[in-house]
């Protein structure tokens, strides 16, 4: 059975067996969510909404997700969120840059409940391995999905997947960016490259940390570190337990 068989097969059985009637995901015009949207298609056939969600971004972004939903078929709702984030970030105190374009995801999390509650979906994710293992996501934001396909899947790892399942090569060869702020890219904002991260994150889960540049696995380290709040279950307080145990 081929990967994207397998991931087909895996989606419609996580469907199955959450009682669940199909998928919902937000469609952004990048790799992963094109990748998630052609095999939930696999999977489920009609049985998948695409939500395209503009929140103060590009017409790019509407543009190439609505390539992926036409290359695949796949059934497709558009719902502009630029006058509820404009209200909502009007409304808040003054915050950082990254607060501020935070509650992007939040509200595109929101719609996909909204709509998955609606048809009786479950939400599927688009986050990949490379991501998750140094938590580049938001969190209750991207983060807040039912299942995640790619999971598992360095970003090399989907941009193949992505080739062989006909993505629009225009979607692969684009630079990944969550579209948080003008001029933002995913490499950009982690301070390394997918490449050097799919690199490191090998060599660290194979134990030869010595093939990796030091500022390169320092970073990665970091980044690991630093998010690991946002992988782990939510700590339960335990009456009589020691804070130091």
């Amino acid at each position: 059975m081929t990967l994207s068989k397998e991931l087909a097969a895996w989606i419609g059985g996580q469907v199955k067996s959450a009682g669940k009637k199909g998928i919902v995901l937000g469609l952004s015009g990048g790799v992963d969510s094109a990748v998630v949207a052609a095999l939930s298609k696999l999977a489920l056939n009609d049985r998948v909404l695409g939500l395209i969600l503009p929140c103060r971004g590009h017409a790019e972004d509407v543009r190439l997700a609505q390539e992926v939903a036409k290359a695949f078929d796949i059934n497709t709702r558009e719902v502009v969120l630029d006058s509820l984030f404009d209200e909502l970030t009007g409304a808040f105190p003054e915050a950082n840059k990254l607060a501020r374009a935070n509650v992007k995801p939040r509200l595109r999390m929101a719609m996909l409940y909204y709509f998955a509650n609606t048809l009786d979906y479950l939400v599927a994710g688009t986050g990949n391995k490379s991501e998750l293992t140094v938590g580049y996501f938001t969190k209750y934001g991207d983060g807040g999905v039912d299942i995640l396909p790619l999971g598992n899947l360095l970003k090399k790892d989907v941009k193949k997947l992505a080739a062989e399942l006909g993505v629009p090569r225009e979607v692969i060869n684009r630079a990944p960016s969550a579209g948080l702020w003008e001029g933002q890219t995913d490499e950009g904002e982690m301070g390394i490259t997918y490449d050097e991260l799919d690199r490191a994150i090998i060599d660290i889960e194979a134990g030869k940390t010595e093939n990796i540049d030091n500022k390169i696995l320092a970073k990665v380290k970091t980044l690991m570190q630093n998010s690991e709040h946002k992988k782990c279950k939510v700590p339960l307080y335990e009456p009589g337990k020691s804070m130091t145990e």
